[in-house]
């Protein structure tokens, strides 16, 4: 299989074994075993485990596997803390955003949007983990209704305490 080839089986077989085991619960021989090659073709193709995890990240991140492995994982390791932080900021400027119209109070419209991208990050990761394929759609719609109704009764709540 020719170099490319095999660094991105091997980042996508990675990402797996990550999202299971967490950085720190990863050994290159996981990563080789469930890649079907030896050690040493990992590391010759990457020179440490922080530099695969970092390919895992950048290889996966519109992925689903990468999600998790960025929500659950990646902010919780101290060498990727800031690659999972940037992910939360850019989500959560744009929820920011989105809520501005409604909601006046930059302390309170903060709050929102963070509490927001906290749920639908959890709420995701959940359903990645228990949640039934067939029924995507239906979550989907679950989580966006429950997340509109959430923010509509936070503006009427700060509206009736002014």
């Amino acid at each position: 299989m020719p170099r490319a080839e095999r660094r991105e089986q091997i980042a996508r077989t990675a990402a797996t074994v990550f999202v299971c085991g967490g950085f720190d619960g990863t050994s290159m021989d996981d990563v080789a075993r469930e890649a079907g090659v030896t050690r040493l073709i990992v590391y010759r193709i990457f020179e440490s485990k922080e530099e695969l995890y970092r390919a895992v990240l950048d290889l996966v991140i519109d992925d689903l596997a990468a999600f998790r492995l960025l929500w659950r994982h990646a902010a919780h390791e101290p060498a990727f803390r800031e690659v999972a932080a940037l992910f939360k900021r850019a989500v959560t400027d744009h929820a920011i955003v989105l809520i501005e119209p409604a909601m006046s109070d930059p302390t309170l419209r903060r709050w929102a949007a963070e509490s927001v991208v906290s749920h639908l990050y959890e709420s995701v990761c959940l359903w990645l983990d228990d949640g039934d394929i067939a029924r995507d759609d239906e979550f989907v719609v679950l989580i966006t209704e429950g997340i509109r109704a959430m923010v509509i009764r936070w503006i009427e709540l700060a509206g009736a305490a002014r």
